[in-house]
């Protein structure tokens, strides 16, 4: 069965009544080359299990269960579940849970269903709305995972795979290089779906750091002065954090300042080490 051949879509959704959601940003893939690269390019092999985010009408996740020895996916869409059930047929290690991501206790679900297995991946072809939280969820909660492939709007893709200290970077491009080493891919232009959306995606993949890159004294308050910073990040930093952390700006300054920070920087100026002296610095008082 040709799953990105859109006459069998179409065929498939008439069969078991079923309709876009546009809520849940459902996008299909009909583009044949994507998803082996997305399998093979996040590490799908022998010995390996993985996890998906969104299935779709499986077209990635047959990838997926051709290389890995186990597939568990989590979708949202319960109107899917027989055109999966169909599609995904002939396959016998392949588990779907339906369920919120968002909600999903993914520590308990890695216990459960996969336990033993030493190398543990996540692919997904993430909806654009909903990209950004879904990946902090899979880095903040620190899974047994090795790395996290997935297909994202380009815009994202850029920001999530910038240099931190670099125009394009934002509050998100801090967190993925807190946790994880991203890298850009491949780019998917917007002919590769249906419906198409109005935008081109690209595919990246985080590497899961093994070790800490950075050590902040208080993580929390790390994150809290990123997303502070970020808030409004063409201005100067000091405006934000000195109203979040009830700092006097003149005191925040000479606190920049001993950070090797000038006063007048602004958020995207800034590299980890700096958020990271500067988030001890806050600490301490």
């Amino acid at each position: 069965m040709e799953l990105t051949n859109i006459g069998t879509i179409k065929e498939l959704f008439t069969k078991h009544g079923f309709a876009f959601t546009k809520s849940l940003g459902q996008n299909f893939l009909i583009n044949p080359s994507v998803c082996p690269k997305i399998a093979e390019m996040g590490g799908c092999k022998a010995g390996v299990a993985a996890i998906e985010i969104g299935t779709g009408v499986g077209v990635l996740t047959k990838e997926l269960a051709k290389r890995c020895d186990k597939v568990v996916a989590v979708e949202i869409d319960t109107g899917l579940k027989p055109i999966l059930e169909e599609t995904l047929s002939e396959f016998d290690n392949v588990e779907i849970v339906f369920g919120d991501v968002m909600e999903t206790d993914l520590h308990a679900l890695i216990k459960e269903k996969l336990s033993g297995f030493e190398e543990i991946v996540v692919c997904a072809n993430l909806p654009y709305y909903i990209t950004s939280p879904v990946i902090m969820k899979l880095l903040e909660e620190k899974l047994p995972i090795s790395c996290i492939t997935v297909m994202v709007q380009k815009e994202a893709a850029d920001r999530l795979c910038a240099k931190v200290g670099e125009r394009d970077c934002g509050a998100i491009t801090v967190g993925v290089n807190f946790y994880s080493t991203p890298k850009m891919l491949f780019r998917v232009n917007r002919g590769s779906f249906m419906p198409a959306p109005n935008v081109d995606s690209a595919v990246i993949r985080l590497d899961i750091s093994r070790q800490p890159k950075y050590t902040p004294k208080d993580e929390k308050l790390f994150f809290r002065l990123v997303h502070a910073a970020f808030s409004q990040r063409r201005k100067q930093l000091i405006n934000p954090v000195s109203a979040e952390f009830r700092i006097p700006k003149t005191e925040l300054a000479e606190m920049l300042i001993s950070c090797g920070i000038k006063a007048t920087a602004r958020p995207e100026e800034l590299k980890m080490e700096d958020f990271a002296a500067l988030s001890d610095k806050i600490s301490e008082k």
